[in-house]
Order: C-alpha cells, then structure tokens, then sequence
C-alpha cells in the first residue's frame, strides 16, 4: 500500500503583530487552501487543528474551534499539540485518518496569536512540568539554549559569530521576496553585528521573534486527487521521533543529559534521526533533495540541521554554507521561504507553513524565491521533549 497522500491546496495567513484572535488566522488561511484546492468546505471531510496554548481553552481544541469557526458540517475533528512540531504531527494524523479510509479530503490548520517577547511559561505554579522549572528555576529561556548550542558549536567546530551572521544574512534575502513573511527586509552582516546582544554569542538579529499568522493545507487520498489532476504534489513521508537512551546533548525543556560512563551514545542524535526516519520511509536521501525547509529558531540551528539532514559531514555546516550550496540558486537551497528568521515563530502553524511553502517550490508557484526544476523537498523540526517531525514532500 502506497503512503503517498496528495496535497490538493496551500494557504497561509501573512506573519505579524495582528493583535487579533487566532482563529481569525487560521480561518483565512484555510478559506485560501480551499479555494487553491477548487473545494467547497462541505467537501472537507476531517479537520485536524494544531493547539496553541496560548490563546485560551480554544486553542487546546483547535480543530473543533476552526470547524466552528468556518460552519459545522459534521466533519470530524482532531486536535493535535507538539509545541514546535505541532503542525507536521497535525499532517502525520490527518495523512493516517486518509491511508485508514476514515476520509477522503482533510484540512489541517495551524495558528498562533503570540505574546510580545521571547516565550515566557504560562501561568500558575506547576512544579511537575520541566518546562516551568526551567523558566523559574534555572531562568533558562529559550535564547539561552540557543545561546548554549551556538557555544557547543564554537567550542566543537570552530564555528564563529560572522557564520551565524551568515545565515540571517541568507535568509533575509530570500524572505524579502516572499510576501507572507513579517520581515520584507534583506539585512547585511553589519546589521547583525550591530544589534544587541541577547545570550551571547547571539544577537538581537541571530534569534527568530514570535508572531502572529496561520497555515492550512488539504490533504486527500490519490484516488480522490487523480479524479482532479494528473500530477498532484504528494506527502511521502512524515516522520515523527523521540530521542534514544542516553541522550548525550541539552535539549529542551531539560537542561540535563544522561550518563553514558555505562551505556554507549546512540548512533544518531535526536535531529539526525528525525531526517533518518523520513529518509526511510520516503525511499530518498539527502542527494535527492532540490530545497529544504528547516527550524531556524537561532542562525546556529540551521547551520546544525546542514549536518543532521545529510547536507554535510558533522562540523561541516558552515562550510557548506560559505559555500554557497544552501542560499538561492545553490545545490540545495535552505529556508528559500526566509526561515523563521523572516517570519517569527507562530508555533501551531510552523510546520504547515513549511510544508506549504516547499508545496509552493513544487508546483512553481514561488515566485522571485522559486528554485529552479524542484521535485523533492524536505521539512524539518524539533518540539519539546524531545519529539520532533519531518515531512518529504515530491512530485
């Protein structure tokens, strides 16, 4: 039985400052995937909505609140919550409920309101949840990991300020071209250099804000899809991983590793192993690749994923990306969207923005960012506690 799923349309609401309910977000942006899939929201038959949890008890049942929103229908709902990861585990769920037969068609949505600022734990006293302690405890923000893995990087690679500079620099560029970004403009490294510093060795411009925005796509069977198009772009693979015993590297939420004096490291860190699994099931490598679309939460983190998507040997990223090989018009251009550094983090949404954007690449549609002759590309993303997702994307 093939896993392949068809993606019949992509929508997105722009990024920002909107200062308006999430919902609002996510209906615009799945009345634009409808109307790119040529389908009358009745057609739909599941939702699945990826749950912000900060927009109030709505947002912990977000595929009900978005059916709501757009007109019951008596489709059935889902509601998935990953934290970054959110949106790809949305997809992962809505492409089994197609491959199951429970549906022909579903509508996956993802959509954000954020607070002002870095992310701060929501509130209440909740000593059980690492994430909090980590807030309140240790005061470990999300800019200090990052800042913590930029130092890793430095102290292992040799990597520097001006090669974290280099990826803003990158992604900056190409998210001047895309119109649903929040950031339209391109910086140079000066800029970089100059703004603040927020967890040394990352400033100010090497750390993606939070945002505002949604995403939504419609996903279908082949047999429904074929009945419309020839050649419809396909979801092939979704991989969705946790971490193997003993992680040896800090992640988030908790800022401890294992012991591994009795129990030799895996053979693959987390990251790695989530680009594995989707190479896998896809029956592709990272030589099949036309783009790739990654979690560039800190300019140090996309230079992290060069190396665990196969791009390059393990150190090797900023050379690949001196290189060349990842910006536009390279061998395997990265974040062509502009990245989170163009957009900001509206964390439901991420991972279905991605996937709309590499749809986008595929079918030609990109615009002043299209990648020439495109047909495979990957998506990548880490959540809390470990899990994280990747999705293939082919034509």
């Amino acid at each position: 039985m093939s896993g392949d799923i068809a993606v019949l349309g992509a929508g997105m609401h722009p990024w920002g400052k909107w200062g308006r309910p999430f919902t609002e977000y996510g209906v615009a942006a799945a009345r634009e995937a409808l109307a790119d899939a040529g389908l009358d929201w009745r057609e739909i038959g599941s939702v699945v909505g990826a749950d912000t949890v900060r927009g109030g008890y709505p947002g912990y049942v977000a595929g009900a609140t978005f059916a709501q929103a757009l007109g019951w229908q008596g489709a059935r709902v889902t509601s998935v919550y990953a934290a970054c990861a959110s949106g790809a585990q949305a997809i992962a769920t809505a492409r089994a409920q197609i491959l199951a037969g429970l549906t022909d068609v579903a509508l996956v949505v993802g959509a954000d309101a954020a607070p002002k600022g870095f992310f701060a734990p929501a509130g209440g006293e909740r000593p059980d949840d690492p994430d909090w302690l980590r807030f309140r405890v240790l005061g470990a923000t999300n800019p200090a990991y990052f800042g913590l893995y930029a130092r890793r990087r430095m102290a292992l690679y040799g990597d520097t300020a001006e090669d974290f500079a280099a990826v803003k620099v990158k992604n900056s560029a190409s998210g001047a071209a895309n119109p649903h970004a929040r950031y339209r403009k391109a910086v140079d490294a000066c800029e970089v250099a100059a703004s603040p510093v927020v967890a040394d060795p990352l400033r100010l411009l090497d750390i993606c804000a939070t945002s505002d925005g949604g995403a939504a796509l419609v996903l279908s069977s082949m047999e429904f899809a074929r009945r419309r198009t020839a050649d419809p772009v396909r979801i092939r693979a979704v991989s969705t991983v946790t971490p193997t015993y003993p992680r040896t590297v800090l992640d988030l939420p908790d800022l401890a590793t294992d012991s591994a004096v009795a129990v030799p490291p895996p053979g693959a860190e987390p990251r790695a192993a989530i680009a594995a699994a989707a190479y896998e099931e896809a029956g592709a490598g990272p030589g099949d690749l036309d783009l790739a679309e990654v979690y560039d939460l800190s300019t140090a983190l996309e230079l992290q994923w060069y190396e665990d998507l196969g791009l390059c040997p393990p150190g090797e990223g900023a050379a690949l990306l001196r290189s060349g090989a990842t910006a536009p018009g390279g061998r395997v251009p990265v974040n062509p969207s502009g990245g989170l550094a163009s957009f900001g983090e509206a964390v439901p949404a991420q991972a279905v923005a991605q996937v709309c954007e590499v749809v986008w690449q595929l079918q030609g549609r990109a615009g002043d960012r299209q990648v020439p002759g495109a047909r495979l590309g990957i998506t990548a993303n880490q959540g809390l506690f470990g899990h994280g997702s990747s999705v293939v994307v082919v034509r």
